[in-house]
């Protein structure tokens, strides 16, 4: 007999997301739903406004990944009035951005992802003297000595951990399914996760210290205007670049040293599971491109990312990006209006029609109807999965030789095939390869930034006319966040913005049924997943995990009734805001 699971919400991710399942009688998943239980409304507050001021408030989109929105946005207006950036507003740029994926990728697998893989109760069964072996064993197959392992740190992570416990309370290791059977780590191993775990936590804080350098502040940072940056006295102190590098090596050196580690001794550990391809989903993969280094426009210059389309899990053949066949579909989304527009003509007017059905106290979602609040975005007619195993899929396809050569390293030094890659695994290994190739091109970044300003290049914004530049014109942000493909879209008519459209990676990866019925990439990697124990669902949180979920970019809030919430005037003079 066939079990229906909800997980509402969906926890450790930005936003409220809920998965429903259909579980068969052999405990494997047959049907899956993905619905976001909040509603984005940024677009219809663009509206209006100053292209210029779009920036500061598209950020606002996500408290996480705020620079890339800023970014993304800052850089479909450079585009809508060919607005060619220098030099030095190109590097900082990249380094802002490179920083928030160090950051991302570390707080996203420690903090949001380990724990579907680490025990944190059997860790305090671990032998400390065992616990040192083994984590140098996992170090040793990339080179390197493990992070800080000693003995003596080994018991006093589990002292600390064992008075929590005592305590009747777990903190922040609250609430999960400890002891479940589909946890496979060992108790050195789990003493090894949650040590870095711990460790992580100060390392986040200095990478986002390394984000604030050229940003101003973290999160929502503020350097970035149409034409380049304002952080001109940073870049032109030696000692505030110097600090920046500092940061970003010794995010390198955790990243070598723990972080790669613990993916192989998880992949090898799960090594059955991603050889069965779990969580592997819809093969089909996208790359819109990042990370420029020359100074052509950015939809021309060459890039650490290359942009392409893979389908069905082929190697052989890539497809170039093509921006007009992109489109978004509201057959299964709480929305009005026509289905497959492109962004530039879309549409965000919420039509909430509620959930199906209510038994035993519980509602299930109109899954024959709409029952998500983001929209299923299209390429060319099909549906994509987007991401870090995405641009590594796509690099490797077109032949890009630095990351073959991290992602073939990676493999070898695991002694692993290639198709791991397509699973739950695969995408949770292919984040931490990316981490450690862009933690050594920020570094390059640096001193190509130093060299520069020590040439007499100060130079960091592009002068253009407003007024006279054309008043009815549109414009395009496409690029990378660290969970995927980022696109901005503006039309700009007498001056104002009179359309605005965001398609994030989550609303890729996170979407609904289109109108064929086919399923959004949650939904299509959770399809033949084996699950446990049904009531003890940790398979699917750790396949959804593996996305890194942030539902918070696709969505905001609304009256459900369409009542005006609140009205908020502001003087932009200095008046009084109390």
């Amino acid at each position: 007999m066939s079990k229906h699971v909800v997980i509402d919400p969906i926890t450790r991710i930005e936003g409220h997301l809920r998965i429903e399942a259909v579980i068969d009688e052999n405990n494997v998943i047959t049907e899956a739903y993905s619905s976001s239980t909040m509603f984005r409304g940024i677009e219809t507050i663009l509206q209006g406004r100053d292209p210029r001021d779009c920036g500061l408030l598209a950020m606002r989109i996500c408290g996480v990944c705020t620079g890339t929105h800023y970014q993304r946005s800052i850089e479909a207006v450079e585009h809508a009035f060919d607005v060619t950036i220098p030099k030095n507003a190109r590097i900082v740029r990249n380094l802002m951005q490179g920083a928030l994926y160090l950051h991302d990728h570390v707080v996203h697998f420690y903090h949001l992802h380990a724990l579907d893989f680490v025990d944190i109760t059997k860790a305090l069964e671990a032998d400390p003297k065992k616990t040192v072996e083994e984590a140098q064993k996992w170090a040793k197959l990339s080179g390197q000595r493990s992070w800080k392992a000693s003995e003596d740190t080994f018991i006093e992570v589990q002292e600390r951990v064992t008075k929590y416990v005592k305590q009747g309370r777990l903190g922040i290791f609250g609430n999960a399914y400890w002891g479940s059977k589909a946890y496979k780590l060992t108790p050195e191993q789990n003493l090894i996760g949650l040590y870095h775990y711990l460790e992580a936590l100060e390392l986040q804080r200095k990478i986002a210290k390394a984000q604030a350098i050229f940003g101003g502040k973290n999160p929502h940072p503020q350097s970035i205007v149409v034409g380049g940056v304002t952080c001109v006295q940073d870049l032109k102190n030696p000692a505030r670049i110097a600090e920046f590098k500092d940061i970003i090596q010794l995010a390198q050196k955790f990243i070598k040293e723990a972080y790669l580690p613990d993916i192989y001794m998880a992949g090898t550990m799960y090594a059955d599971e991603a050889l069965a391809g779990i969580g592997g989903g819809l093969g089909n993969f996208m790359s819109y491109g990042d990370f420029r280094l020359d100074d052509l426009p950015f939809y021309e210059s060459s890039k650490l990312f290359p942009s392409g389309i893979v389908m069905n899990k082929d190697l052989s053949k890539v497809y170039e990006l093509d921006q007009t066949k992109i489109t978004e579909d509201v057959t299964h989304a709480w929305y009005e209006g026509n289905t497959n527009l492109h962004p530039y003509d879309g549409v965000t007017h919420p039509k909430y029609t509620g959930f199906a059905k209510k038994e035993n106290n519980i509602a299930y979602l109109d899954t024959e109807g709409k029952y998500s609040w983001i929209k299923s975005p299209l390429y060319n007619d099909e549906r994509m999965e987007v991401g870090p195993l995405a641009r590594m899929v796509v690099g490797v396809a077109k032949g890009d030789e630095r990351i073959t050569k991290y992602v073939t390293t990676f493999l070898k030094n695991g002694n692993l095939p290639t198709k791991v890659l397509f699973s739950t695994i695969g995408r949770t290994a292919a984040r931490a390869i990316e981490s450690e190739m862009m933690a050594d091109e920020i570094i390059k970044w640096c001193d190509e930034l130093a060299v520069n300003v020590a040439s007499g290049d100060l130079s960091t914004w592009t002068e253009f006319d407003f007024d006279k530049v054309s008043k009815d014109t549109q414009g395009f942000g496409m690029a990378e966040a660290p969970r995927g493909g980022l696109g901005h879209w503006v039309k700009i008519k007498d001056g104002k913005v009179e359309n605005y459209q965001a398609v994030v990676p989550s609303t890729w990866n996170a979407a609904p049924k289109d109108y064929k019925g086919r399923l959004g990439a949650y939904e299509a990697s959770l399809i033949g997943t084996p699950v446990v124990n049904p009531d003890e669902p940790l398979e699917i949180i750790r396949t959804v995990h593996s996305f890194d979920p942030c539902i918070a970019c696709a969505v905001h809030i609304v009256d459900t009734n369409g009542k005006e919430l609140a009205v908020y005037k502001v003087d932009p003079i200095g008046g009084s805001c109390a």
